[in-house]
């Protein structure tokens, strides 16, 4: 029987392309330390990583949501923290300038000094957090309180919609709070600016009633910020907690990543010396074979 010489050629070349596929496919494993390169390596365990990683991508999200969100929320415990301070000083100047063994020169000068407060809660009610603003509702880019030079007030350019952000499927948390419902929606007495505004102009006029009166709207509006400091350390906590879950979550979902695709690099390498030898002793046998003239594939 007589076999044609490009019928050996392909079986050859067939041969030597599925070895040196095989070899191919063992650097591969080596050079990336991954089992699962491509589709046809493990259809079933490549869908399955692919949904890992989604599901990676989306806690890191999630990661990077809750640390900006701490950081959100220590900013804004620290601001109304010092407006607190801020209060507490104010509330021991009206004792004082209540006083009647206080002058109205004396009074004059406090004056002067709770302007200065009002500069100051003004400025913190204006806080930052990486270049947005803490209190101004969503609207983050608007500075959310300004001194109008006109009406002596101060203005509210916030919208009222609180800020949130995701932590969870399905689940957001506020971080940032409507200002005008932390210093005062309307210009009354529940209104902080509007009640320093009133104690400067009362010891400007040596008003000792309407002094003593701006006590009580003081004590008001430190239970107020102190509320929303608590709140603020619940939130904390909250986060905290959540962000050991989505470390726990990210470390289980990265370690079944890598079961299912990493390699073992000390067998691979096995693996690939041994393909290396075959595909040598197949180049080696082919070439021999190919050395023989077509009277060796003649049958008599």
């Amino acid at each position: 029987m007589r076999i044609a010489s490009k019928t050996i050629y392909d079986r050859i070349t067939g041969s030597l392309q599925s070895t040196y596929s095989d070899m191919f496919n063992a650097q591969e494993v080596v050079s990336t330390s991954k089992r699962i390169n491509k589709l046809s390596d493990d259809p079933v365990g490549l869908v399955t990583v692919l949904d890992l990683r989604s599901s990676l991508s989306n806690i890191e999200q999630m990661g990077r949501n809750v640390s900006m969100g701490k950081s959100w929320l220590a900013a804004s415990e620290s601001a109304l923290t010092q407006v607190n301070d801020i209060l507490t000083d104010a509330k021991e100047l009206t004792v004082q300038m209540s006083s009647a063994n206080i002058g109205s020169s004396e009074r004059a000068n406090a004056a002067e000094l709770v302007g200065e407060y009002l500069n100051e809660i003004i400025s913190l009610a204006n806080s930052q957090s990486g270049g947005r603003y803490l209190f101004a509702g969503t609207n983050t880019d608007t500075a959310p309180f300004a001194l109008n030079g006109t009406t002596g007030e101060v203005d509210y350019n916030g919208n009222t919609a609180d800020f949130s952000i995701k932590i969870g499927s399905g689940s957001n948390i506020t971080i940032g709070k409507v200002g005008s419902e932390i210093f005062g929606e309307n210009w009354n007495e529940d209104n902080i600016f509007k009640t320093l505004v009133d104690l400067k102009s009362y010891l400007q006029s040596d008003n000792v009633e309407g002094i003593q009166e701006v006590m009580g709207y003081l004590d008001e509006h430190m239970t107020k910020i102190n509320a929303e400091i608590s709140e603020i350390g619940g939130k904390t906590i909250r986060m905290e907690v959540k962000e050991n879950i989505i470390a726990d979550l990210k470390l289980t979902y990265t370690d079944r990543k890598s079961q299912l695709e990493d390699a073992d690099v000390s067998e691979a390498v096995i693996e690939l010396n041994s393909k290396q030898l075959a595909y040598n002793a197949a180049l080696t046998s082919a070439s021999k074979v190919m050395e023989l003239s077509l009277v060796d594939f003649m049958a008599v």
